[in-house]
């Protein structure tokens, strides 16, 4: 009859479990003896049995003693069998593999050790194991005992260097699902060990792991939170490595999906995260150029935010946005390309975002905003037409941001807006949406205070250079002709015109023009302003003054008896005098002493200006204006004016139409205030 634990003797099977671990070592010399003399005999029945045998009767024995003898049995039968151990090596490796996890420490140190040896004779035979023993290790790595740790690493560089000689063998196909599952561990050996494999598998030549890039690389960015250094170094490493790959053959990759990832972590918190995720944003814009255009939106949402950097820990972050950012307009503005470029352009999604931005607390983020949205409307007129309604509103917003860059981006984007939009309209001064666009300009001026004082004025003269001069004054003037509530309101707003007009070197086109009403579309012009400057009787003196209608002002003058005369009034009256001193009024100062025209013009010029020192009180303006006039020759006058030969005659105006709407206007005024006053009495203002 066979001994129980044939094919072992009594004896062995005894000493395999005895408590010493000597006698164990014996019982192995014994069983490395006996699988070495069945194998030269090919007798692989008597092995197979053997392998049973220690499997199922000591490895999985309650006994741990009979465990390790189970253990280092089997490694004697791996180094028994050398090289043949391949035939062999499931029944070897899974009763090992089993006392991985077993509850006794030294149990799970003496199956490291066992699976090391089994592992170094088979070699190459344990690759279609491989998943099973990757799987393993990471428990072993975060191991309680150090001794168990220690026989992990020996075993984990053995794998390496297995899998490293015969990568044709190695299915990484199959590997890449378990390198996932372990790729979000927390702990700091396990993410260690995750890592090595990662950088060793892609420094093998005949290994391609770009081709997987989108299935670790997510992992290898959450890796780089970890607060260990050596970790954050060795994944910091291993994304620069393949980056590299990508840089000498970017076929592998899978561009749609790594993209995502980097847009993904290049919104982290994390600064290195950030940091290395812009970068390769960078690199794949290089790279891949106009293909990356469909993730432009995605990518704007990174790198947007990083503009407003200013520390010098973020200043790399910074640069590497900006360069992203000028990298991007490039590829838009590819005119070759043009057409392509619209198809794979996503501007709704791209709108979005940079509409979100706009109200982004970066002064460099905004006009980065504003930079894109003029480029777009630039290159694309037609396709981002559909935008600009959405965008107005926004844009009039940024008016009243504390940047004057920000705010002359924003102009030339509504300036190119409004052009884009009447690019195709033939009628002179029949502009829909430049009126719509001013229209809710001078909203914004009655709803926002500050933004009228602080910014009106800039906000208008930028408007001029980008759009036409005319076209801005003729349609203010008549939206503020046809009916502004609030009277006040509009004489502050004709008061601002009226300065911007007579002062800013962005107008000198449009006063030349205005100079000579003899032309009949600068008679035309003047009417148009007239007609809301009368809202503002100093500022009416000023534009007949510019026009060289000085008979009407003379008129008006006498006008003023009836208009109520308020320190506001005198003040417009007083900065009237600077203005006639200033260059601007050259021609005005060489008309008192024309003899053009029969002195007319001079006449009712000299009549207009005595009339407006009259109306001052005896201040240093009064005494301006009255030195003026001194030094105003007397030869003429002696002899009757004929008004036909004053340019205002010749212009063919009707100034008497003109100085009847000056009444009725004026009187709207006065009864507004009446009604102010009144209601200012019953119901004071709270302070």
């Amino acid at each position: 009859m066979e001994p129980p634990y044939a094919p072992l003797s009594e004896s062995c099977a005894k000493a395999l479990g005895d408590k010493m671990y000597e006698k164990r070592k014996l019982a192995s010399q014994e069983i490395e003896k006996m699988v070495t003399e069945f194998n030269n005999k090919n007798n692989s029945a008597q092995i197979r049995k053997l392998i049973e045998v220690l499997a199922t009767d000591y490895a999985t024995s309650r006994d741990a003693n009979r465990r390790k003898g189970a253990l280092i049995g089997l490694a004697a039968m791996g180094i028994g069998l050398g090289k043949d151990s391949g035939k062999y090596v499931q029944g070897l490796v899974t009763p090992i593999m089993t006392c991985l996890s077993d509850p006794d420490v030294r149990v799970r140190y003496f199956a490291c050790e066992s699976l090391y040896n089994v592992v170094k004779v088979a070699r190459s035979a344990i690759i279609p194991f491989f998943p099973e023993l990757f799987a393993a290790l990471p428990r072993l790595v975060t191991d309680s005992d150090q001794l168990v740790k220690d026989g992990s690493e020996l075993l984990d560089r053995l794998l390496k260097d297995i899998v490293t000689e015969s990568p044709q063998t190695f299915n990484l196909q199959a590997f890449i699902p378990l390198l996932r599952e372990h790729i979000y561990v927390k702990d700091a050996f396990a993410r260690q060990y995750v890592i090595s494999w990662i950088s060793i598998l892609n420094a093998v030549p005949d290994i391609n792991m770009v081709n997987y890039l989108t299935e670790i690389l997510d992992g290898l960015f959450v890796m780089l939170e970890d607060n260990t250094l050596e970790i954050q170094r060795m994944c910091e490493t291993t994304i620069s490595q393949f980056l590299k790959s990508i840089r000498n053959d970017s076929t592998s990759v899978r561009m749609e999906d790594t993209i995502n990832i980097l847009i993904t972590h290049a919104e982290s918190p994390n600064e290195l995260i950030k940091s290395i995720a812009i970068t390769w944003i960078r690199e794949f814009v290089q790279i891949f150029g106009p293909n990356v255009l469909p993730y432009a939106s995605g990518i704007f949402t990174a790198i947007l935010p990083c503009l407003e950097y200013n520390v010098e820990s973020k200043r790399s972050i910074k640069e590497c946005a900006v360069s992203v950012n000028n990298s991007m307009m490039l590829l838009v503005s590819t005119k070759e390309l043009k057409t392509e470029t619209v198809a794979k352009i996503d501007l709704r999604s791209i709108m979005d975002v940079l509409s979100q931005y706009l109200t982004h607390n970066s002064m460099h983020t905004k006009i980065a905003v504003l930079k894109w949205i003029h480029h777009l409307f630039t290159n694309f007129p037609n396709e981002m037409s559909v935008h600009a309604s959405n965008l107005n509103t926004n844009l009039l917003s940024t008016l009243a941001d504390n940047s004057d860059e920000v705010v002359l981006q924003s102009l030339s984007v509504l300036a190119e807006i409004v052009n884009s939009q009447d690019s195709r309209e033939l009628n002179d001064f029949n502009k829909s949406h430049y009126r719509e666009f001013l229209l809710s300009l001078l909203n914004l001026f009655s709803e926002e205070k500050l933004i009228l004082e602080n910014r009106a004025s800039l906000i208008i003269r930028k408007l001029c250079v980008l759009l036409n001069a005319e076209y801005i004054y003729r349609t203010f003037a008549e939206i503020i002709a046809e009916g502004v509530p609030n009277l006040k309101f509009a004489s502050t707003v004709v008061r601002l015109l009226n300065m911007i007009l007579l002062t800013s070197t962005e107008l000198f086109e449009l006063r030349t023009s205005l100079r000579n009403i003899s032309n009949e579309k600068s008679a035309d012009l003047f009417q148009c302003l007239y007609k809301s400057w009368v809202h503002c009787p100093v500022s009416t003196l000023s534009l007949c003054l510019l026009t060289q209608s000085y008979q009407h002002v003379s008129r008006l003058v006498t006008l003023f008896a009836d208009v109520e005369i308020t320190l506001e009034l005198l003040t417009e009256l007083d900065k009237l005098v600077q203005l006639i001193e200033s260059p601007i009024f050259a021609p005005l100062r060489l008309t008192l002493v024309s003899k053009a025209n029969n002195c007319a013009d001079a006449q009712y010029l000299a009549h207009a200006l005595f009339g407006i020192l009259m109306l001052l009180p005896q201040t240093e303006a009064f005494d301006t204006l009255r030195n003026r006039l001194q030094c105003v020759p007397n030869y003429w006058g002696h002899d009757p004016v004929d008004e036909r030969n004053s340019l205002e005659y010749k212009s063919g105006i009707d100034f008497d139409a003109l100085e009847q709407h000056f009444i009725k206007l004026q009187k709207a005024h006065r009864e507004q205030r009446i009604v102010h006053r009144k209601r200012s009495v019953i119901t004071p203002e709270s302070n």
